[in-house]
């Protein structure tokens, strides 16, 4: 009840997102860039890590989780009471390109995140040999998506570029979606 009475006068939203996409992509270095506004080297994320971030008095609850084969099955136990997830693609990583794509689907096709936005940042943008989004968009086969508002936005997560422009076009469709009911 106290919960339910301090939410009732309190002026602030909060929205759960997701940071997903295969290891090594650069979740973790998004999620801390994002908070920190610098980058920190990290080590493979085994199991998870939080932030709260605060953009136009909007608070996200950005849960980063771990890519490895095996901690992917562990991802559909965040997925309730998400509001957007944003796909961590490394643009460079062709090999895994298929399986990139299966994992996108497999966790828009969720039930639990039936209503929620996708943001797909294509990282890694700085390397010579990462693929472009309208390259991206034919491999993973974006235009597929139907169900989902999506975007996909060129970043550099150890120059932060992109990054910002990527929240904002995430933040205002989830704006969008909240006025929408």
């Amino acid at each position: 009840m106290g919960s339910w009475l301090s939410s009732l006068f309190s002026n602030s939203e909060e929205h759960k997102i997701l940071l997903l996409g295969l290891d090594n992509a650069g979740k973790t270095t998004i999620l801390y860039y994002l908070a920190l506004n610098e980058v920190v080297y990290t080590r493979p994320t085994i199991g998870s890590n939080f932030e709260e971030l605060v953009h136009k008095n909007i608070k996200f609850q950005c849960w980063d989780i771990g890519g490895q084969e095996n901690l992917r099955k562990s991802w559909s136990a965040y997925y309730a009471d998400t509001s957007a997830v944003i796909f961590v693609v490394d643009s460079t990583d062709h090999e895994r390109l298929s399986t990139t794509r299966k994992e996108l689907f497999k966790i828009i096709a969720d039930e639990k995140l039936s209503d929620t936005v996708c943001l797909v940042f294509a990282n890694k943008m700085d390397i010579k040999t990462s693929m472009k989004p309208k390259q991206l968009i034919k491999a993973l086969k974006l235009t597929e998506i139907k169900n989902h508002d999506w975007a996909i936005k060129p970043c550099c997560a150890l120059t932060g570029e992109g990054l910002q422009e990527g929240w904002e076009w995430m933040a205002n469709k989830i704006q969008e979606k909240k006025n929408e009911k």
